[in-house]
């Protein structure tokens, strides 16, 4: 069936309209011109009349049917799109369903507002039409025609602006189920690789301890406060390296060379790092991940609460990291640059990102102990 219009040389002089030779296969253009453009679904030759008064150009057909075929056709040939889709309000609701679902399973088509034409119809057939969700307009064009366009182009602003906001949230969701995935793997790999290497260390912690014991008084483990990811205060494990009371003089995380507090056991533990072993409790019960920022002493935490240092506790303390990294064979490192890799890490947490901070750890406490 043939379906379309042609210019009235009285009112639309000098525009040019799409004429299509239409059946349920092929949609054949004739007139390639475009500047706004309609799409009319019904076979009221008056709201034609009015909408070409309106646009430079555009699409009739007499059916839901034809009118899918057509914009198939302009999609698969991308064709210029039309600004509105108009329908006859006497087409049934079954069929303008089918339609909506048809162009909102099409992205091409998908932001096209949705307007109903409702000119003729009766009170309660008006109020039908207006309890339909999926409808972005009614219109009556017998009325307001000289109107249509800028409301039409309104209406695309509205529609193109939810559309982005939809589809910021819909990434923004991504973005969380990502980060909730990342957080379970980390999470599962912490606790069995700490929990395996507790098991085989367990003989060295016991010789360790004996060795501190035997050295000087005191408990085996240094014990303090710290602060990681999002503020969240926890009991931090290490070997003891100094002697008793030494640490209210200089906190033991602070490794003073040629300090005469360190007992010769404790200068053991600190060139090998192995001090740093009983983390793994702190990893095995959720306060540290075996990657992670620096696990900072309360009073240097309650320093970086503005929002541009706070974003480094959006990581969780780690026993090695960027930082252990970045500062090997560097003996010195300003607060700021410490602060900035924390954050860095913070911004590019993920698995396989902890896998090659991991991988090289060992290089870096080797040029740490050559330096």
């Amino acid at each position: 069936m043939e379906r379309g219009y042609l210019p009235n040389a009285s009112n639309t002089a000098g525009k040019k309209y799409k004429h299509f030779s239409v059946n349920s296969y092929t949609a054949k253009e004739i007139s390639p011109d475009k500047k706004t453009e309609f799409f009319y679904t019904g076979e009221n030759v008056a709201i034609i009349e009015n909408l070409v008064k309106s646009f430079e150009c555009g699409y009739t057909a007499d059916s839901i049917d034809k009118s899918i075929t057509i914009l198939t056709k302009i999609t698969e040939n991308r064709a210029s799109f039309p600004d509105v889709i108009l329908v006859d309000g006497s087409i049934p609701v079954t069929a303008l369903s089918s339609l909506h679902k048809f162009l909102s399973g099409n992205a091409l088509l998908a932001g096209i507002p949705f307007v109903i034409e409702a000119s003729g119809l009766t009170e309660k057939e008006f109020n039908d039409l207006r309890t339909i969700s999926f409808i972005d307009e009614i219109v009556f064009l017998d009325k307001s025609a000289n109107k249509f366009l800028s409301k039409v182009q309104f209406i695309k602003k509205i529609k193109d602006s939810n559309r982005q906001k939809e589809l910021q949230r819909n990434l923004k969701g991504s973005f969380t189920i990502q980060k909730e995935k990342n957080y379970l793997i980390k999470r599962v790999f912490d606790v069995c690789i700490s929990s395996i290497i507790l098991i085989l260390l367990s003989p060295l912690f016991a010789i360790i301890a004996i060795a501190i014991k035997l050295e000087s008084k005191g408990p085996v483990f240094y014990i303090a406060k710290r602060a990681g990811r999002g503020y969240k205060v926890f009991n931090f494990f290490k070997f003891r390296t100094m002697q008793v009371g030494a640490d209210k003089k200089a906190e033991q995380f602070i490794k003073i060379n040629n300090d005469p507090c360190i007992t010769k056991v404790g200068l053991f533990l600190r060139n090998t790092s192995l001090d740093e072993l009983p983390q793994l409790i702190n990893v095995l019960m959720g306060d540290m991940s075996l990657v992670g920022n620096r696990p900072l002493p309360l009073y240097e935490a309650e320093a970086l609460t503005t929002d541009l240092w706070a974003e480094r506790f959006m990581a969780p303390a780690g026993m090695t990291g960027l930082w252990q990294i970045k500062k090997s064979g560097q003996r010195h490192m300003s607060v700021e640059e410490r602060i900035n890799l924390d954050i860095v890490y913070a911004n590019r947490n993920n698995f396989m990102y902890d896998l090659w901070i991991m991988a090289n750890t060992p290089t870096a406490l080797r040029q740490k102990s050559d330096a």
